[in-house]
C-alpha cells in the first residue's frame, strides 16, 4: 500500500469509536503497515463528541487528516457525520449508522439528516442500526460491524482484522465481535 489511508471514526462517547480505531489501527500494523493514530474523547463520558483519525500506509508522519483527505468517514451517529464533512471530498467513502442520540439540551432531533448527507456525497452506505442490532443480538457490536463493512474498502488481510479484533475486545466477547465483523462484510 503505498498510498496513505485515511480513515476518520466519529460518533458520541460510549458507542465505541475509540475501540474501532484501535482495531483498525492493529489491524493495520499486524498486515506489517505504519499506522499512526490520534482521538479526542474529551466530554464522551457524557454523550459528547469523540473522534479519531486513522492513517495507515507504508511510512505515515503524521496521525492527522488534513481536511478533504478522508478516504472513509465511519459515522457511529448521524448528526456527527455533519460535523466533518469539511474532511471529506467528492471521493470519500461514508458508512453512516442512522443512529440518532438526541444532544444535550435539545428538545428534537433534527429531520432529514439521512436526505441531506446522500444529496451531499455519492459514496453513502447507510445502515439502520435497529435492524443489525437485531441480528447482531445486542447494539454494543455496532463498532465492530462497521469495521466489518469498511473492510469492503481497505485492503487488509481478515487474519489481520480477526487478530485485532481478538486482541482488543472484552474477554469474552471475542466470537460475537467476530461474527459481527463479518455481517458487516456482507453490507455493502
Amino acid at each position: 500500500m503505498d498510498k496513505v489511508f485515511n480513515l476518520l471514526i466519529v460518533g458520541v462517547g460510549g458507542q465505541g469509536t475509540i475501540l474501532a480505531s484501535n482495531i483498525v489501527t492493529q489491524a493495520a500494523m499486524n498486515a506489517g503497515l505504519d499506522a499512526k493514530k490520534s482521538e479526542i474523547h474529551g466530554m464522551s463520558q457524557r454523550g459528547g463528541a469523540v473522534f479519531s483519525h486513522v492513517r495507515f500506509g507504508k511510512k505515515v508522519y503524521s496521525p492527522v487528516i488534513a481536511k478533504g483527505n478522508v478516504d472513509v468517514l465511519i459515522s457511529l451517529e448521524e448528526m456527527e457525520t455533519l460535523r466533518w464533512t469539511e474532511f471529506l471530498n467528492k471521493d470519500s467513502q461514508l458508512i453512516v449508522l442512522n443512529n440518532r442520540i438526541l444532544p444535550a439540551n435539545t428538545a428534537e432531533y433534527p429531520q432529514g439528516l439521512t436526505d441531506k448527507i446522500k444529496s451531499q456525497f455519492n459514496n453513502v452506505v447507510s445502515i439502520d442500526p435497529e435492524e443489525y442490532s437485531k441480528k447482531l443480538g445486542n447494539a454494543k457490536y455496532l463498532n465492530v460491524f462497521l469495521l466489518g463493512v469498511l473492510s469492503n474498502y481497505v485492503e487488509l488481510p481478515e487474519d489481520c482484522w480477526k487478530n485485532a479484533i481478538e486482541s482488543l475486545v472484552p474477554q469474552g466477547t471475542f466470537d460475537k465481535n467476530y461474527e459481527a465483523f463479518l455481517t458487516g462484510k456482507e453490507c455493502k
